[in-house]
């Protein structure tokens, strides 16, 4: 697209993969195991419904991350029915805590169906509403702070989340590459400001003397911040 050229009305669902789709399968083929029968229902069901959910790769790495912390404590801003949930509540345990938030109550008792029948209710806490909302009424510091929500609100999360993410803390967010468009001097934006709002996100997140930053490339892009310990 030429700067001549008007949008097209229909914008392209992918401007410009982050990693190879050979390489994702690979990487995938490495991590596919036996789980929960529960992990495949929420796996079609996204699919079915077209519905975004993080994928088994960067479920792994959610749990991983979890594990490396020893978090025992996580807000979720943005749930959906509970995949990525999914993946911290297996790190924490039963003596963890994971609060899910989502403005829609029939997506939260799904998320609460699924999340009991593989098992893992018990650690999991669910809310319907708006996540900053929830946030606020919230106390303490969290051990991971995750951003899964509108991406127009993402430089709002970091600034509420980066507060109350105790030293040696991780904040996590999803689709922080947004399909290559932080990469691209033209796109069609899905909804307009989302990539400016993903871009001044992803700029604050790394010019944060308080963190150390990085993006795994997975899939849309993980953007992985530590709060240093003093």
């Amino acid at each position: 697209m030429t700067a001549s050229t008007p949008p097209p009305t229909t914008p392209n669902p992918v401007d410009l993969a982050p990693v190879h789709p050979e390489i994702e399968a690979y990487m995938r083929g490495l991590v596919d195991r036996t789980e929960h029968a529960v992990l495949a229902e929420m796996e079609a069901e996204a699919q079915e419904q077209n519905f975004p959910i993080v994928g088994r790769l960067v479920g792994v790495f959610l749990e991983s991350l979890a594990k490396m912390v020893g978090a025992r404590r996580v807000f979720e801003f943005g749930s959906g029915f509970g995949y990525s949930a999914y993946w911290f509540a297996r790190a924490l345990g039963a003596e963890g805590r994971v609060i899910c938030t989502d403005g829609d109550p029939a997506r939260v008792e799904q998320a609460r169906q699924y999340l009991q029948a593989a098992g893992l209710g018990a650690c999991v806490e669910f809310h319907v509403g708006r996540a900053q909302e929830v946030f606020e009424r919230t106390s303490g510091t969290y051990d991971i702070c995750y951003n899964d929500v509108d991406k127009g609100d993402y430089p709002e999360i970091w600034e509420m989340a980066r507060h109350r993410i105790r030293p040696g803390g991780l904040y996590i967010a999803d689709n922080v590459l947004w399909h290559g468009r932080v990469a691209l001097e033209t796109y069609v934006d899905i909804v307009p400001g989302w990539t400016q709002a993903i871009l001044e996100h992803n700029r604050l997140v790394f010019a944060d003397p308080e963190f150390d930053a990085f993006i795994n490339p997975t899939r849309d892009g993980v953007i992985v911040a530590r709060k240093k310990t003093a």
